[in-house]
């Protein structure tokens, strides 16, 4: 009995920690810092937390921060920032909008998606809804691979930046959200096999308008 039980327990194991294998594995060789990361029209910054201030938590402000600074170096020319506005007193896209036009990039070179409620979400509209085919993702490192995985396997050319900053700054917090990316894998899982249709709509031209073509 306590044999069968062992190998139940392994096989859960496996299958549940396969998804992350697989998201490592798309992530090698994808990953840069702000400085090395190769230059693409595009940067997708995946939403967090929002204060009820209608400010960026610490964890987004330092995602934003990253696309900032790559709008600035010249790595990217439009940053698409896709999050949850599933609530009229929730809105991630606004409030990450806004806090980069703050530090000067032009209202036409930041894009808001508005139905990014979750990775998978955010990957399918870039494609779908905006027409980007490349681009570089922006989230916090323990986040990045998966956000990779999902990206490439629904037909976007990524890299990606990941923030580390937020590691010795919160490392509670870190290590919390690094801990949920087991399930959140499984969750990718799930979507990437099934295609699960996330809410589209009508085509978005921002993109293509920001880059002129």
């Amino acid at each position: 009995m306590l044999g069968r039980l062992a190998v139940a327990v392994c096989v859960v194991g496996v299958l549940g920690f396969s998804p992350t294998l697989y998201a490592w594995g798309a992530a090698m060789g994808r990953t840069y810092t702000s400085a090395s990361v190769p230059v693409r029209d595009v940067a997708l910054v995946f939403g967090a937390e929002v204060l009820p201030n209608k400010t960026p938590s610490n964890f987004l402000k330092a995602r934003l921060d990253i696309a900032y600074e790559l709008w600035q170096t010249g790595k990217v020319k439009v940053i698409l920032v896709s999050g949850d506005n599933g609530d009229v007193h929730y809105n991630e896209p606004d409030v990450m909008r806004n806090y980069l036009l703050a530090k000067g990039v032009p209202g036409t070179k930041v894009v808001a998606d508005y139905a990014g409620f979750d990775t998978y979400d955010s990957c399918v509209r870039a494609v779908r809804i905006f027409g980007v085919t490349s681009a570089t993702l922006v989230t916090q490192g323990y986040h990045l691979p998966r956000a990779l995985a999902t990206c490439r396997t629904v037909g976007l050319d990524a890299v990606g930046v990941g923030d580390e900053t937020m590691k010795s700054a919160s490392p509670d917090t870190w290590s919390n959200g690094a801990l949920r990316e087991i399930p959140a894998g499984v969750k990718m899982a799930y979507d990437l096999v099934s295609r699960r249709q996330p809410i589209l709509g009508d085509r978005e031209t921002a993109i293509d308008t920001a880059l002129g073509r």
